[in-house]
């Protein structure tokens, strides 16, 4: 639908997708790409505004999800469609598998409410807006809390239990099941080094045109 490239970055919070988004860019810049990141929630002032709503505030379950999908939609229509139309590559921190694995795998909400909201909140001017590959980042939901004790203050989803996180876990496999071509799943549970050669050669294998500049 585009000229760009539309590259996401999912997994539970603690797995370690954020540290290797700036790897990605670098990668892609070494090769001639002007690349452009972003994150979900936020990516807009009004999406970061909710982004503070949803981390920061008691709510439902369902307020919680249409909060989301909300500045998905402010995203998608002043900052990813027109990137890709202007042909650069976006990196984006979650999407809407996020919103799978979160609201649906983890709270329960049904497949059917997140399936025609994204619908609407993902069509664009040329089509639907959808990752083209999305990194899986997996690991289970104990290691991860581990490694987000150790590295920050933990927001208001971040409190939740040990059963929500594999829920979510579960939710993303469930969502590689459905979309292999596009979602990749990386092993996140050795060292930083063994995960960046296992993206790294999912780009090579993905991206067999480019080469460093």
């Amino acid at each position: 639908m585009s000229k760009g490239r539309f590259i996401s970055f999912e997994g539970i919070d603690g797995a370690g997708k954020s540290t290797h988004i700036a790897r990605v860019a670098d990668w892609f810049r070494t090769r001639g790409a002007d690349v452009q990141w972003s994150r979900e929630p936020g990516g807009t002032p009004l999406a970061e505004t909710l982004r503070e709503l949803v981390l920061g505030r008691p709510m439902g379950s369902l307020t919680e999800l249409l909060l989301i999908f909300a500045g998905r939609r402010d995203h998608v229509e002043t900052v990813i469609a027109p990137a890709l139309q202007a042909g650069k590559t976006l990196l984006c921190d979650r999407f809407t598998d996020a919103s799978f694995a979160y609201q649906g795998g983890g709270r329960g909400l049904p497949p059917s409410v997140l399936d025609t909201l994204a619908d609407w909140v993902q069509a664009g001017p040329e089509g639907v807006v959808e990752p083209e590959l999305t990194l899986w980042f997996d690991l289970p939901a104990e290691q991860a809390a581990a490694r987000r004790a150790s590295a920050r203050e933990a927001d208001r989803i971040e409190q939740l239990d040990l059963d929500f996180f594999e829920r979510v876990r579960a939710g993303y496999a469930a969502r590689a099941a459905q979309a292999p071509q596009r979602i990749v799943r990386v092993d996140a549970s050795g060292s930083i080094e063994d995960v960046w050669a296992q993206v790294q050669a999912v780009l090579a294998a993905r991206y067999p045109e480019l080469r460093p500049c």
